[in-house]
């Protein structure tokens, strides 16, 4: 949560936090990643038995992508899609490989060889040390189909998708905590593109099934953008069974601000599907208290929370999906993706798990060659916001000049407010207080008054004026990384010009 004062002058700006101003705790799943069997993100990506140039371990798997995984901390990964769930029989990806069909992939217009599934990929989360979040087939898929996947993943009985996992080698169950019901199932391009009226009888009968199953599970529901029609209908029609709305949204812009700013429209989405979230609850108990058919033995209605999981900076005209997607991000697209983690982190209250999509090679922050592995420019504020932004989210109060200029999308300008810093702050729970600042002018510094710190503070600068915004980074060239100084904590602070700047200092002393 951050207030703003706007100001004409860019030397005045100032920022206001305090460890005292907690307003809700960061919920680790927000730095999530997401693999889909689309372009290389699986095949070339996180499996590539064919490398010839040692980077893979026993089972196949790209040890350069677990390692980086590794120190982006990911807690949770989404699995197999996206768009290509529709289509996708999760029973073709388990057993012997050579007994595994090949099929037609409508999705992104290919053929899936089915050479890793489910079995692979719950091995690989675990070396990577991330929870598994599978989503289930309502396209072509059958809530038979839906109920022996579970049972395949978290059963202990003596049943038949049981037995079968552990015929195939894995005799305790994987306890898979997170399903999505369905991906996208509003938008045109799917296989069995559905009605929001008969999407929601539908998740909300599977739901039901689900749970009798396995009463732990955790079920997101597929939302849309956060602020459409949809959302709000599915929304009060499953609100008894459902954990989490799923909502997503990419941002782009030809120009630099455009491009920074953009993901500010994802702050409105999440405070508009916060409030739809509310209207559900307040309904469903209205509508229950009048009736009387409020049943207090079944699911207690707690506050459900939101899913983001797909997020990203995506210029489909630039990396088109069906040529899979391998964008070559700048400077820019690596402030912007600060500004997407400085969201998630200011709306932490609502947030219970964001997945950025994607994690190899597919709009990615990390892209493999067969002699080593790419670290993207938005690797690096993703590797900084990982590490240090958890704990207690903090509210801040920014004073500075604004963007005034052209928006993606066009209603941005007229809805939020654009500071030319964008900030926010976490409380971790050693004590190190860490202000997160993007200064998204292109050509000018800002001179800045801070909180009261306790120095010396560490900072790690992304860009800045040793880097142009068209900056980027490819295999042997690699010129935009983390900069690392220290700063006595006196006087003002200057954000450079088009930058991403991480601040920590412990609280009382750092000297310990």
């Amino acid at each position: 949560m951050t207030s703003f004062t706007e100001i004409l002058s860019q030397n005045e700006a100032s920022i206001y936090t305090s460890p005292d101003q907690a307003i809700s705790d960061i919920n680790p799943l927000m730095y999530g990643g997401f693999t889909e069997h689309m372009g290389r993100c699986i095949y070339g990506g996180i499996y590539d038995p064919k490398n010839e140039n040692n980077l893979i371990d026993e089972n196949g798997f790209r040890t350069d992508v677990i390692d980086c995984m590794k120190e982006l901390k990911v807690p949770v990964v989404r699995y197999p899609g996206g768009n290509f769930v529709a289509t996708y029989r999760w029973q073709d990806g388990v057993g012997p490989r050579e007994k595994r069909p090949k099929r037609p992939e409508l999705a992104w217009l290919g053929t899936e060889s089915n050479h890793f599934g489910t079995d692979e990929f719950m091995l690989w989360c675990e070396k990577v040390g991330a929870e598994p979040y599978l989503a289930l087939n309502m396209g072509t898929g059958t809530l038979e189909d839906a109920l022996a996947w579970l049972e395949y993943c978290n059963s202990e009985q003596d049943t038949h998708y049981a037995n079968m996992r552990r015929a195939n080698g894995h005799e305790k169950p994987y306890k898979v905590k997170y399903w999505a019901l369905g991906n996208e199932i509003w938008g045109p391009w799917q296989v069995e593109q559905d009605t929001k009226e008969h999407y929601a009888k539908k998740a909300h009968q599977w739901a039901k099934a689900l749970k009798l199953l396995d009463p732990s599970i955790t079920l997101i529901l597929c939302g849309k953008n956060g602020h459409s029609d949809w959302d709000r209908y599915v929304l009060q029609e499953s609100i008894q069974w459902i954990d989490m709305h799923s909502i997503h949204m990419y941002t782009f812009g030809r120009e630099h601000c455009e491009n920074v700013t953009s993901p500010k429209a994802a702050e409105r989405a999440i405070e508009m599907t916060s409030a739809m979230i509310d209207l559900a609850r307040c309904d469903f108990d209205y509508e229950g208290y009048m009736s009387g058919s409020i049943d207090t033995s079944a699911k207690k209605l707690t506050r459900p929370t939101i899913c983001f999981d797909e997020w990203n900076v995506w210029d489909p005209t630039r990396a088109p999906g069906d040529k899979g997607a391998e964008e070559l991000y700048d400077l820019s697209d690596a402030l912007a993706v600060a500004v997407w983690l400085n969201v998630f982190v200011r709306q932490a209250k609502h947030i219970g798990m964001a997945t950025i999509a994607q994690s190899v090679n597919v709009i990615a922050p990390l892209m493999t060659t067969e002699r080593g592995i790419i670290k993207q420019t938005t690797y690096w504020p993703l590797l900084l916001f990982s590490k240090y932004m958890r704990g207690k989210s903090l509210a801040t109060h920014v004073r500075s000049a604004a963007y005034k200029g052209k928006t993606f999308p066009s209603w941005l300008a007229s809805t939020m407010e654009l500071p030319l810093l964008d900030v926010s702050a976490a409380l971790s729970e050693d004590g190190w207080m860490n202000l997160a600042v993007v200064n998204i002018s292109e050509t000018e510094a800002m001179s800045t008054t801070l909180p009261e710190v306790a120095g010396p503070v560490e900072i790690f600068i992304v860009g800045g004026k040793s880097n142009h915004i068209r900056d980027n980074n490819q295999e042997g060239a690699e010129k935009v990384t983390i900069r690392g100084s220290c700063w006595d904590g006196h006087g003002k602070f200057t954000f450079e010009e088009h930058s991403f700047t991480l601040l920590r200092w412990k609280l009382r002393t750092c000297r310990q």
